[in-house]
């Protein structure tokens, strides 16, 4: 297995707390908002720092499959991810909905794009089984 690169990251004090990224382009507070809160935006959060993650690495994945599949798309996507409760085990889990905006395609191809980003996407492999990932495509030729 060849290792490409490695990001490191470092959190003080929980979700209260200070993460900070090796290179300083992450440097942020974070607070925990209460339920049902919008977060005020002074602050980010684990879901919020994670959502950015899988966006960018699930968008670069379609537009690769996009590419193979010989289609010149022009897309984004917003992960929504929702901290919840785990009834099961007494504490918490964490839930994903991806929305995809994607323009040169027809709805049919662009949920067949979406589909193999999903099997492609290092994000989606390492969420599979663990956690409720809902992809809504919206596409428009």
């Amino acid at each position: 297995m060849t290792v490409f690169f490695t990001s490191e990251a470092t959190a003080k004090n929980g979700r209260d707390g200070h993460v900070k990224s090796s290179t300083g382009s992450i440097d942020v507070n974070l607070g925990n908002p209460k339920p049902n809160e919008t977060p005020d935006g002074s602050k980010s959060n684990p879901e919020e720092l994670f959502a950015s993650g899988y966006a960018a690495c699930y968008d670069g994945a379609l537009n690769l499959m996009a590419k193979k599949a010989g289609h010149q798309i022009d897309s984004t996507t917003t992960a929504k991810v929702s901290l919840q409760s785990d009834d099961e085990n007494d504490g918490f889990k964490i839930s994903v909905i991806l929305v995809v905006d994607i323009q040169g395609v027809s709805q049919e191809v662009g949920e067949e794009l979406t589909a193999k980003a999903h099997e492609f996407c290092p994000y989606s492999k390492a969420t599979r089984g663990n956690i409720d990932v809902e992809i809504i495509t919206q596409a428009q030729k």
